[in-house]
């Protein structure tokens, strides 16, 4: 429980006690301290003046004797109030009531009210309101003032106490009422700021748990950034994308990642500037930085949004062709029948005899031109048939070797053209058939584009990014792929060869994505590199 909530209502009976927060404790401590030094000073101005001062002038053994009671108290008060027994209410109006009884007792060894001393008791009305919280403050204000009535019609009465002083002694009870009022105004005003700060309390922790559930579960990184450049705080996501954050340190966003530090540099020197998409180190992912300031100034701290632009891509190409791909599966069962017609036709007039050869080279456009279709048309059917995945847990090693063992066979390649590179031999859980369909895709592209000669392909097979997963890798020593045909590698109908589909980097990921896979390209300064991240089994 919060200080702020721990305030006690003013109705609170007095002889039921609650437990009060340190400050409540901490101000009768003050108070006391307070008590001591006036008892302290009056008995030592009574010492060393002697006779010069009013102090004790009717009665000084009297004085003397209730100054010394009076810092004995005080002093014995600091043991209770360590304590903290007996209870805070009853502790602080034991002392209240002690320090009406040793002023009066003072005010009298003085001389009554001429001596000016009840001017004291109005300092303590007023702490004893504010400390309690305005609690029986004008009670105490009417014990002091019928203490002083009383000792003033005790001297009228017994000495040779003045009428007159009557308006003095009614004049000073007046002012401890005034005082004992204004400092339960100040209380009750004190308690509703504390009980409205309580309720801001609650809601800037409960709106600061709001937003921190909402920054949590964002797509995109959050990093949020002072004004000195320092991650002050960063969600799960950001981690993901850009790498985990030191927990023992602060740490500067330009060692954390430099490239966003880069940017947000530009960017405050001209909030118009645009920027290209970057990648990310562990991850590979093409990547794009937002800035937002703190407030209306750059130097209160910056909100840097990292978005994934692999997953808004794969987004808006999953909503474009949502509607796309249930046409184009339709579509396809219905030219398959009549393809199927034409391919058998076409072998039926190639098997006659006798054909004039501009005839057969027609016949063999044709029937060319009839397989690609076809080949389009199953690579079609393949994509509604991409979530039926059955994931069985087997040797990567034994399945790569068996793989390009036959791949080379039936490609009429010779063997030593694709290298096999293990740093490890994991066991992994994945659709067999899929991953065959994903590599013979993969390494097809590579044979095109390689320069054939030994170890041209390269199937790599190591330890991966974040842990338990694998990274298998197939790279070619060809010319590459250009900067503008990267975007749309993954895109369907999207191809570069006059003979191809445009959909098996397409197909791949997508197969890839049904066994919890991904699949992306990795730049490098030769050739082209294709990289898998598998999880291990």
């Amino acid at each position: 429980m919060s200080e702020a909530a721990a305030v006690p209502t003013l109705s609170l009976p007095l002889g039921r006690e609650m437990d009060y927060p340190s400050t409540y404790w901490r101000s009768l401590f003050y108070f006391n301290t307070y008590r001591l030094a006036v008892a302290g000073l009056l008995l030592a101005s009574t010492i060393v003046v002697g006779q010069n001062l009013l102090f004790g002038s009717w009665n000084k053994p009297l004085f003397l004797s209730v100054s010394v009671a009076y810092a004995l108290f005080a002093a014995a008060s600091f043991i209770t109030i360590s304590a903290h027994r007996p209870g805070f209410q009853l502790q602080i109006a034991m002392q209240v009531c002690a320090d009406i009884v040793f002023v009066v007792l003072l005010l009298h060894a003085s001389g009554g009210i001429s001596s000016g001393l009840g001017l004291l008791l109005l300092a303590n009305l007023a702490a004893a309101g504010i400390i309690s919280r305005g609690r029986l403050t004008l009670f105490y204000a009417s014990l002091a003032a019928v203490a002083v009535l009383l000792e003033h019609t005790y001297e009228v009465l017994f000495f040779y106490g003045s009428y007159a002083m009557y308006l003095q002694a009614g004049l000073l009870s007046i002012g401890y009422f005034a005082t004992a009022w204004l400092a339960h105004a100040l209380a009750k005003r004190v308690v509703a700021s504390e009980q409205l700060a309580a309720q801001r309390e609650v809601d800037v922790a409960s709106m600061a748990q709001v937003s921190q559930l909402v920054m949590q579960d964002m797509q995109d990184g959050v990093i949020v950034v002072d004004g000195q450049g320092t991650v002050k705080q960063l969600n799960a996501r950001a981690e993901e994308l850009l790498g985990p954050l030191p927990k023992e340190r602060e740490v500067a966003l330009k060692d954390y990642n430099p490239g966003v530090a880069a940017r947000l540099a530009r960017w405050q020197e001209n909030p118009d500037a645009g920027f290209d998409p970057m990648r990310t180190i562990l991850s590979q992912k093409l990547t794009a930085a937002r800035f937002v300031p703190v407030g209306k100034e750059h130097q209160r701290g910056v909100v840097i949004f990292i978005e994934d632009l692999t997953r808004i891509q794969s987004q808006a190409q999953q909503m474009k062709l949502a509607s796309l791909g249930r046409l184009t599966a339709n579509i396809a069962h219905e030219i398959r029948n009549p393809l199927s017609a034409i391919n058998h036709a076409t072998e039926l007039l190639q098997e006659e005899g006798e054909i004039p050869d501009s005839s057969g080279r027609l016949l063999e456009i044709i029937h060319d031109n009839v397989q690609r279709l076809d080949r389009m048309v199953q690579d079609v059917l393949k994509l509604n048939r991409r979530d039926r995945a059955v994931r069985e847990t087997f040797s990567l090693g034994d399945f790569l070797r068996n793989f390009t063992s036959q791949f080379c066979q039936i490609e009429k390649v010779s063997g030593d053209i694709i290298a096999l590179e293990f740093a490890t031999e994991p066991a992994v859980m994945f659709d067999r058939s899929h991953l065959n369909q994903i590599m013979w895709n993969l390494c097809r592209n590579a044979l095109r584009y390689c320069q054939r000669k030994p170890g041209s392909v390269r199937i790599t097979v190591g330890p991966g990014t974040p842990v338990n997963t694998i990274e298998l890798s197939v790279i070619d020593d060809g010319p590459g792929i250009a900067e503008a045909l990267r975007a749309h590698l993954f895109e369907p109908f999207f191809t570069t060869a006059s003979s191809g589909t445009g959909l098996g980097l397409y197909i791949a990921r997508e197969v890839c994505e049904a066994n919890g896979a991904t699949l992306s390209y990795v730049e490098r300064s030769a050739g082209a590199q294709f990289t898998m991240i598998i999880r291990s089994a």
